[in-house]
């Protein structure tokens, strides 16, 4: 029996947001296909000028995303969910922190994902498990060498 991904539904994710949503899972489809440092110079330039988002604004564009994009809800869908809740949150002026990275304790594993006010977004596991190897800031945030 194979699983096949659904949305998530979130009650309160209004006509807008989830078109907004769509669009920042449209546009951030192609940017998965470009290597790692790559993406995240094209983040960088993408991050340039906003502001820092804040957690709950973070975490409801994160809300839209998965309740629009099964690939993005779904548990292999980190990569295509922190692009497209970044860029969700730059279409308001705001950036947050994204991140990929690796667990801090084995087993070994990749993952990518996006930061609030030093938190992690939508996450449900303690700030340590993830050990960062690129971050991606707004403009007055700090970035990983790529």
């Amino acid at each position: 029996m194979s699983f096949h991904p659904v949305p998530e539904t979130h009650t309160g994710t209004s006509f807008a947001q989830r078109a907004g949503a769509r669009l920042a899972v449209a546009v951030g489809r192609p940017l998965l296909l470009l290597p790692p440092a790559r993406l995240a110079q094209v983040l960088g330039v993408v991050s340039r000028g906003a502001r820092p988002a804040g957690h709950d604004r973070t975490y409801r564009a994160r809300q839209a995303v998965t309740t629009v994009s099964a690939v993005c809800a779904g548990r292999e869908g980190c990569l295509p969910r922190s692009v497209a809740t970044a860029l969700l949150c730059r279409a308001r002026g705001e950036w947050p922190t994204w991140c990929v990275g690796v667990r801090a304790a084995p087993p070994f594993g990749a993952h990518a994902w996006v930061e609030a006010e030093g938190r992690l977004v939508g996450e449900e596991l303690p700030e340590s498990y993830f050990r960062r190897l690129i971050t991606v800031g707004s403009g007055s945030e700090e970035r990983s060498p790529s």
